[in-house]
Protein backbone atom coordinates (compact mmCIF):
# COMPACT_ATOMS: atom_id res chain seq x y z
CA UNK A 1 0.00 0.00 0.00
CA UNK A 2 1.00 3.62 -1.24
CA UNK A 3 0.06 4.93 2.24
CA UNK A 4 1.85 2.58 5.04
CA UNK A 5 4.14 3.61 7.66
CA UNK A 6 7.60 2.46 7.22
CA UNK A 7 9.06 -0.28 9.23
CA UNK A 8 12.12 0.66 11.39
CA UNK A 9 14.77 -1.87 9.13
CA UNK A 10 13.66 0.34 6.31
CA UNK A 11 14.08 3.72 8.22
CA UNK A 12 17.44 2.71 8.93
CA UNK A 13 18.60 1.71 5.67
CA UNK A 14 17.56 4.71 4.17
CA UNK A 15 19.80 6.67 6.91
CA UNK A 16 22.68 4.20 6.30
CA UNK A 17 22.06 4.82 2.03
CA UNK A 18 22.06 8.79 2.96
CA UNK A 19 25.09 8.79 4.80
CA UNK A 20 27.13 6.62 2.41
CA UNK A 21 26.97 8.82 -0.71
CA UNK A 22 27.36 11.70 1.59
CA UNK A 23 31.06 10.26 2.38
CA UNK A 24 31.42 9.59 -1.38
CA UNK A 25 30.70 13.03 -2.30
CA UNK A 26 33.03 14.37 0.75
CA UNK A 27 36.35 11.70 -0.86
CA UNK A 28 35.55 13.17 -3.96
CA UNK A 29 33.80 9.95 -5.12
CA UNK A 30 31.02 9.86 -7.99
CA UNK A 31 28.15 11.88 -6.54
CA UNK A 32 27.34 15.47 -8.12
CA UNK A 33 28.46 18.49 -6.47
CA UNK A 34 27.13 21.93 -7.13
CA UNK A 35 29.76 24.07 -8.60
CA UNK A 36 29.96 28.01 -6.75
CA UNK A 37 29.10 30.71 -9.01
CA UNK A 38 32.01 32.39 -11.23
CA UNK A 39 33.68 35.05 -9.06
CA UNK A 40 34.77 37.02 -12.48
CA UNK A 41 30.81 37.93 -12.81
CA UNK A 42 31.01 39.90 -10.18
CA UNK A 43 33.03 42.95 -12.12
CA UNK A 44 32.25 43.81 -15.05
CA UNK A 45 35.20 44.93 -17.44
CA UNK A 46 34.70 48.67 -17.47
CA UNK A 47 34.67 48.23 -13.96
CA UNK A 48 37.79 46.74 -14.05
CA UNK A 49 38.87 49.52 -16.19
CA UNK A 50 37.58 51.89 -13.94
CA UNK A 51 39.78 50.37 -11.11
CA UNK A 52 43.16 49.90 -12.98
CA UNK A 53 42.63 53.54 -13.62
CA UNK A 54 42.28 54.31 -9.95
CA UNK A 55 45.19 52.52 -9.79
CA UNK A 56 47.37 54.45 -11.80
CA UNK A 57 46.33 57.52 -10.53
CA UNK A 58 46.32 56.38 -7.01
CA UNK A 59 49.30 54.48 -6.51
CA UNK A 60 51.32 56.89 -9.00
CA UNK A 61 50.69 59.36 -6.27
CA UNK A 62 52.37 56.76 -3.40
CA UNK A 63 54.93 56.08 -5.63
CA UNK A 64 56.30 60.03 -5.64
CA UNK A 65 55.26 60.02 -1.93
CA UNK A 66 57.63 57.06 -1.68
CA UNK A 67 60.13 58.33 -3.55
CA UNK A 68 60.75 61.70 -1.18
CA UNK A 69 60.50 59.48 1.89
CA UNK A 70 63.30 57.29 0.28
CA UNK A 71 65.51 59.59 -2.21
CA UNK A 72 65.28 57.29 -4.84
CA UNK A 73 63.10 57.03 -8.21
CA UNK A 74 59.81 54.70 -7.73
CA UNK A 75 58.01 53.68 -10.26
CA UNK A 76 54.42 52.18 -9.71
CA UNK A 77 52.42 51.04 -12.94
CA UNK A 78 50.79 48.02 -14.78
CA UNK A 79 47.60 47.24 -12.86
CA UNK A 80 46.17 44.57 -13.28
CA UNK A 81 42.55 43.79 -12.04
CA UNK A 82 41.43 39.68 -10.94
CA UNK A 83 38.59 38.99 -9.41
CA UNK A 84 39.44 36.02 -7.03
CA UNK A 85 38.59 34.08 -3.95
CA UNK A 86 40.22 34.83 -0.37
CA UNK A 87 41.56 30.96 -0.31
CA UNK A 88 43.39 31.14 -3.94
CA UNK A 89 44.79 34.53 -3.01
CA UNK A 90 46.41 32.91 -0.36
CA UNK A 91 47.58 30.16 -2.06
CA UNK A 92 49.79 32.39 -4.19
CA UNK A 93 51.94 33.38 -1.40
CA UNK A 94 55.15 32.41 -2.00
CA UNK A 95 56.65 33.94 0.74
CA UNK A 96 56.17 35.91 3.92
CA UNK A 97 53.99 38.66 3.42
CA UNK A 98 53.82 41.94 5.22
CA UNK A 99 49.38 43.07 5.16
CA UNK A 100 48.57 47.04 5.84
CA UNK A 101 45.12 47.16 6.37
CA UNK A 102 43.43 50.53 5.46
CA UNK A 103 39.82 51.78 6.74
CA UNK A 104 38.52 54.27 4.80
CA UNK A 105 36.54 57.26 7.00
CA UNK A 106 34.68 59.60 4.96
CA UNK A 107 34.27 59.46 1.39
CA UNK A 108 34.17 55.49 0.78
CA UNK A 109 32.88 52.79 2.63
CA UNK A 110 34.61 49.48 4.13
CA UNK A 111 38.69 48.42 4.09
CA UNK A 112 41.47 47.68 1.78
CA UNK A 113 44.48 45.35 1.99
CA UNK A 114 47.94 46.56 0.72
CA UNK A 115 50.23 43.48 0.08
CA UNK A 116 54.05 43.62 -0.21
CA UNK A 117 56.33 41.18 0.36
CA UNK A 118 58.21 40.94 3.64
CA UNK A 119 61.84 40.77 1.97
CA UNK A 120 60.71 44.01 0.10
CA UNK A 121 59.16 45.73 2.70
CA UNK A 122 62.93 45.16 4.81
CA UNK A 123 64.29 47.25 2.01
CA UNK A 124 62.20 49.87 2.28
CA UNK A 125 63.08 49.78 6.20
CA UNK A 126 66.64 49.80 5.69
CA UNK A 127 66.21 52.88 3.30
CA UNK A 128 64.21 54.50 5.81
CA UNK A 129 66.17 54.13 8.96
CA UNK A 130 69.24 55.31 6.44
CA UNK A 131 70.76 52.72 4.98
CA UNK A 132 71.54 52.08 1.44
CA UNK A 133 69.35 48.94 1.32
CA UNK A 134 71.99 46.47 -0.50
CA UNK A 135 72.08 44.59 3.12
CA UNK A 136 68.17 44.62 4.36
CA UNK A 137 67.37 42.75 7.67
CA UNK A 138 66.84 39.28 6.98
CA UNK A 139 63.94 39.71 9.71
CA UNK A 140 61.83 42.67 10.48
CA UNK A 141 61.99 43.69 14.03
CA UNK A 142 59.82 46.57 15.83
CA UNK A 143 62.09 49.46 14.45
CA UNK A 144 61.83 47.71 10.76
CA UNK A 145 58.07 47.45 11.52
CA UNK A 146 57.65 50.84 12.70
CA UNK A 147 59.39 52.30 9.43
CA UNK A 148 57.96 50.18 6.95
CA UNK A 149 54.40 51.58 8.95
CA UNK A 150 55.41 54.97 8.33
CA UNK A 151 56.38 54.70 4.80
CA UNK A 152 52.53 52.77 4.18
CA UNK A 153 50.95 55.41 5.65
CA UNK A 154 52.53 58.28 3.90
CA UNK A 155 51.84 56.11 0.78
CA UNK A 156 48.33 55.52 1.50
CA UNK A 157 47.69 59.08 2.77
CA UNK A 158 48.66 60.39 -0.53
CA UNK A 159 46.67 57.81 -2.23
CA UNK A 160 43.75 59.07 -0.69
CA UNK A 161 44.06 62.41 -1.66
CA UNK A 162 44.39 61.46 -5.20
CA UNK A 163 41.62 59.37 -5.10
CA UNK A 164 39.77 62.43 -3.33
CA UNK A 165 40.74 64.34 -6.43
CA UNK A 166 39.26 61.82 -8.89
CA UNK A 167 36.05 61.14 -7.09
CA UNK A 168 35.55 65.05 -6.63
CA UNK A 169 34.85 64.68 -2.71
CA UNK A 170 37.15 64.14 0.13
CA UNK A 171 38.61 60.69 1.24
CA UNK A 172 39.76 60.24 4.10
CA UNK A 173 41.76 57.05 5.78
CA UNK A 174 42.03 56.04 9.57
CA UNK A 175 45.83 55.14 10.50
CA UNK A 176 46.79 51.88 8.61
CA UNK A 177 47.12 48.71 10.43
CA UNK A 178 50.38 46.54 9.92
CA UNK A 179 50.92 42.87 10.43
CA UNK A 180 52.85 40.23 9.10
CA UNK A 181 51.65 36.87 6.98
CA UNK A 182 53.53 33.64 6.61
CA UNK A 183 51.67 30.51 5.17
CA UNK A 184 54.72 28.62 5.62
CA UNK A 185 54.51 28.75 9.38
CA UNK A 186 51.02 27.56 10.29
CA UNK A 187 49.35 30.44 10.92
CA UNK A 188 45.99 31.17 11.08
CA UNK A 189 44.33 32.66 7.51
CA UNK A 190 44.65 36.51 7.92
CA UNK A 191 41.15 38.02 8.86
CA UNK A 192 40.79 40.12 5.96
CA UNK A 193 36.86 40.76 6.87
CA UNK A 194 36.13 40.32 3.32
CA UNK A 195 33.16 38.40 1.77
CA UNK A 196 34.35 35.97 -1.39
CA UNK A 197 34.77 36.80 -3.94
CA UNK A 198 37.62 39.77 -3.64
CA UNK A 199 39.18 42.18 -6.13
CA UNK A 200 43.13 41.99 -5.98
CA UNK A 201 45.22 44.73 -8.24
CA UNK A 202 48.55 44.14 -8.54
CA UNK A 203 50.89 46.53 -9.63
CA UNK A 204 54.48 46.18 -10.41
CA UNK A 205 57.20 48.60 -8.70
CA UNK A 206 60.39 49.36 -9.41
CA UNK A 207 62.78 51.50 -6.58
CA UNK A 208 65.79 52.26 -9.24
CA UNK A 209 68.43 48.91 -9.04
CA UNK A 210 67.01 47.69 -5.60
CA UNK A 211 63.81 46.55 -6.31
CA UNK A 212 61.59 45.44 -9.23
CA UNK A 213 58.62 43.21 -7.61
CA UNK A 214 54.83 43.46 -7.16
CA UNK A 215 52.73 44.83 -4.88
CA UNK A 216 49.31 44.38 -4.42
CA UNK A 217 45.70 46.49 -3.58
CA UNK A 218 43.23 44.08 -2.42
CA UNK A 219 39.19 45.05 -2.16
CA UNK A 220 35.88 44.08 -1.12
CA UNK A 221 33.88 44.08 -4.48
CA UNK A 222 31.25 46.04 -2.67
CA UNK A 223 34.10 48.53 -2.04
CA UNK A 224 35.45 48.32 -5.62
CA UNK A 225 32.06 49.00 -7.21
CA UNK A 226 31.78 51.78 -5.54
CA UNK A 227 35.36 53.58 -6.42
CA UNK A 228 34.45 52.36 -10.10
CA UNK A 229 31.54 53.75 -10.30
CA UNK A 230 32.22 57.36 -8.79
CA UNK A 231 34.96 57.05 -11.39
CA UNK A 232 32.46 57.04 -14.36
CA UNK A 233 30.03 59.10 -12.85
CA UNK A 234 32.26 61.92 -12.64
CA UNK A 235 33.66 60.49 -16.56
CA UNK A 236 29.96 61.02 -17.64
CA UNK A 237 29.62 64.24 -16.20
CA UNK A 238 32.71 65.87 -17.45
CA UNK A 239 31.66 64.65 -20.82
CA UNK A 240 28.43 66.22 -20.47
CA UNK A 241 29.84 70.07 -19.40
CA UNK A 242 32.73 70.03 -21.93
CA UNK A 243 30.35 69.00 -25.14
CA UNK A 244 29.84 71.36 -27.73
CA UNK A 245 26.42 72.61 -28.62
CA UNK A 246 25.98 71.55 -32.34
CA UNK A 247 22.43 69.82 -32.54
CA UNK A 248 21.01 73.11 -33.73
CA UNK A 249 23.37 73.63 -36.94
CA UNK A 250 23.39 69.93 -37.30
CA UNK A 251 19.26 69.45 -37.82
CA UNK A 252 17.65 70.73 -41.40
CA UNK A 253 14.90 72.23 -41.09
CA UNK A 254 11.50 70.91 -40.71
CA UNK A 255 8.96 72.20 -43.73
CA UNK A 256 5.43 73.04 -42.65
CA UNK A 257 2.75 71.08 -42.81
CA UNK A 258 0.64 73.37 -44.61
CA UNK A 259 3.08 73.20 -47.08
CA UNK A 260 2.99 70.36 -49.96
CA UNK A 261 6.59 70.27 -51.33
CA UNK A 262 9.40 72.02 -48.86
CA UNK A 263 12.63 72.34 -50.84
CA UNK A 264 15.50 70.67 -49.64
CA UNK A 265 17.71 72.69 -47.62
CA UNK A 266 21.35 71.92 -46.91
CA UNK A 267 22.43 72.47 -43.63
CA UNK A 268 25.26 74.90 -42.59
CA UNK A 269 27.33 72.69 -40.96
CA UNK A 270 27.92 68.73 -41.95
CA UNK A 271 26.79 66.09 -39.31
CA UNK A 272 30.13 64.14 -39.79
CA UNK A 273 32.51 67.86 -39.64
CA UNK A 274 33.06 69.71 -36.01
CA UNK A 275 31.32 73.09 -35.80
CA UNK A 276 33.61 76.29 -36.58
CA UNK A 277 35.06 77.97 -33.73
CA UNK A 278 35.06 81.38 -33.60
CA UNK A 279 38.38 83.35 -33.87
CA UNK A 280 37.63 85.00 -30.13
CA UNK A 281 37.00 81.45 -28.21
CA UNK A 282 40.01 80.97 -25.96
CA UNK A 283 41.70 77.18 -25.67
CA UNK A 284 40.28 75.14 -22.96
CA UNK A 285 42.74 75.29 -20.45
CA UNK A 286 44.36 72.41 -18.54
CA UNK A 287 43.76 72.90 -14.77
CA UNK A 288 46.24 70.41 -13.43
CA UNK A 289 49.09 72.09 -16.28
CA UNK A 290 48.13 75.47 -14.80
CA UNK A 291 48.45 74.56 -10.85
CA UNK A 292 52.39 73.84 -11.64
CA UNK A 293 52.71 77.30 -13.07
CA UNK A 294 51.19 79.82 -10.54
CA UNK A 295 53.51 80.43 -8.43
CA UNK A 296 55.98 81.71 -11.11
CA UNK A 297 56.40 85.00 -9.95
CA UNK A 298 56.44 88.15 -12.99
CA UNK A 299 57.02 91.12 -13.72
CA UNK A 300 54.59 94.22 -13.90
CA UNK A 301 55.10 97.10 -14.99
CA UNK A 302 52.15 100.18 -15.54
CA UNK A 303 53.07 102.72 -18.42
CA UNK A 304 51.93 106.27 -18.61
CA UNK A 305 53.56 106.69 -21.64
CA UNK A 306 55.74 106.57 -24.52
CA UNK A 307 58.06 108.88 -26.45
CA UNK A 308 61.08 109.00 -28.93
CA UNK A 309 64.10 111.48 -28.26
CA UNK A 310 67.29 111.64 -29.95
CA UNK A 311 70.38 110.41 -27.44
CA UNK A 312 71.83 113.80 -27.39
CA UNK A 313 68.72 114.89 -25.94
CA UNK A 314 68.94 111.74 -23.23
CA UNK A 315 72.15 113.03 -22.41
CA UNK A 316 70.95 116.16 -22.03
CA UNK A 317 68.25 115.64 -19.63
CA UNK A 318 68.67 117.30 -15.66
CA UNK A 319 67.00 117.30 -12.51
CA UNK A 320 63.30 119.26 -13.16
CA UNK A 321 63.62 118.52 -16.90
CA UNK A 322 59.85 117.89 -18.63
CA UNK A 323 59.62 115.02 -20.79
CA UNK A 324 56.61 115.23 -22.74
CA UNK A 325 54.84 111.93 -23.67
CA UNK A 326 52.66 110.50 -26.45
CA UNK A 327 49.48 110.61 -24.36
CA UNK A 328 47.03 112.44 -23.00
CA UNK A 329 46.40 113.61 -19.39
CA UNK A 330 42.98 111.81 -19.23
CA UNK A 331 44.06 108.68 -21.28
CA UNK A 332 44.59 105.14 -19.21
CA UNK A 333 47.80 103.86 -18.82
CA UNK A 334 48.76 100.50 -19.77
CA UNK A 335 49.75 97.44 -17.62
CA UNK A 336 52.42 95.21 -18.94
CA UNK A 337 53.54 91.49 -17.50
CA UNK A 338 56.78 90.27 -18.61
CA UNK A 339 56.58 93.12 -21.70
CA UNK A 340 53.48 92.51 -22.57
CA UNK A 341 50.21 94.41 -22.79
CA UNK A 342 47.50 92.86 -20.41
CA UNK A 343 45.27 95.51 -18.80
CA UNK A 344 44.83 99.36 -19.55
CA UNK A 345 43.58 101.26 -15.79
CA UNK A 346 43.95 104.50 -14.25
CA UNK A 347 46.04 106.11 -11.55
CA UNK A 348 44.67 106.39 -8.60
CA UNK A 349 46.16 106.97 -4.64
CA UNK A 350 45.66 104.16 -2.12
CA UNK A 351 46.91 104.75 1.64
CA UNK A 352 49.60 107.58 0.11
CA UNK A 353 50.65 105.14 -2.54
CA UNK A 354 49.98 105.57 -6.59
CA UNK A 355 48.37 102.59 -7.89
CA UNK A 356 46.35 101.49 -11.11
CA UNK A 357 42.52 100.62 -10.97
CA UNK A 358 42.08 98.10 -14.09
CA UNK A 359 39.41 99.42 -16.51
CA UNK A 360 39.68 96.94 -19.31
CA UNK A 361 41.31 93.74 -19.84
CA UNK A 362 43.15 93.24 -23.04
CA UNK A 363 41.95 90.32 -25.57
CA UNK A 364 44.44 88.06 -26.93
CA UNK A 365 43.38 89.71 -30.81
CA UNK A 366 44.21 92.85 -29.17
CA UNK A 367 47.59 91.80 -27.68
CA UNK A 368 48.40 90.65 -31.50
CA UNK A 369 47.67 93.98 -33.16
CA UNK A 370 49.54 95.68 -30.01
CA UNK A 371 52.55 93.30 -30.93
CA UNK A 372 52.11 94.26 -35.11
CA UNK A 373 52.23 97.88 -34.39
CA UNK A 374 54.81 97.86 -32.15
CA UNK A 375 56.95 95.99 -34.70
CA UNK A 376 55.56 98.52 -37.85
CA UNK A 377 56.98 101.30 -35.52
Amino acid sequence: MADRLLMQEEVDALLSLNEQQAAEAHAGGTAPAEKPPTPSAEISNKEKDALGEIGNISMGQAATTLSELLKLKVVITSPQVRVISKDDLIEGFTEPYVMVKVRYTQGLEGTCLFVIKTSDAAVIADLMMGGNGQNPPKELGELELSAVSEAMNQMMGAAATAMAEIFKRPVTIAPPDLSVFDKDAQQEKPGFDFADPIVAVSFKMTVEDLLDTEIMRVLEVKTAKEEAALLLQNIKLSDVETAPETKDLTEEPVAPASVPEAPSVTPLVSPTAPPAQPATTPPAIDQRKLDLILDIPLKVTVVLGRTKRLIKEILSLTPGSIVELAALADEPVEVLVNGTLVARGQVVVVNENFGVQITNIITPQERLQSLANSQKA
